[in-house]
C-alpha cells in the first residue's frame, strides 16, 4: 500500500476525522520532505488498519497549511479523532514516528 494522498481540504477533514492520523505536510521540491517520503511510505504499509498515513502537498493547499499553522516542511501532524495530538517538525527517524504512533493508538 502506499501513502494516501490528500488533494483537498475536503479530503484532508474527512481523513483525520475518526480514528488515528499521521498526515505528512510537504512539497515536492522539498528535499527534507522527498527523504521523509520512504519513511511516511514504510509507516503506510506497517500501520495498514490500524492508522491512516497520509501525505498533503502544502503548495497546493496553501489556505489549509496556513490555517494549521505549518510553517516549515516537511511537518508531520498526528491526529486522533479530529484532534491535533503531536506535532513533528523537520526530518523525522521512522522509529520516533512509529513510537508516537502506538502510544497514541494504545490510548
Amino acid at each position: 500500500m502506499s501513502t494516501k494522498e490528500l488533494k483537498t481540504t475536503d479530503e484532508f477533514n474527512a481523513a483525520i476525522e475518526s480514528g488515528v492520523a499521521l498526515v505528512d505536510f510537504n512539497a515536492p521540491w522539498c528535499a527534507p520532505c522527498r527523504a521523509q517520503g520512504p519513511i511516511i511510505d514504510r509507516l503506510s504499509d506497517l500501520y495498514e488498519g490500524k492508522a491512516l498515513i497520509a501525505a498533503l502537498n502544502v503548495d497546493d493547499n496553501q489556505a489549509l497549511a496556513e490555517d494549521l499553522g505549518i510553517q516549515g516542511i516537511p511537518t508531520m501532524v498526528l491526529f486522533k479523532d479530529g484532534e491535533e495530538v503531536r506535532r513533528f517538525v523537520g526530518l523525522q527517524r521512522e522509529s520516533s514516528l512509529a513510537e508516537s504512533l502506538d502510544k497514541v493508538l494504545e490510548g
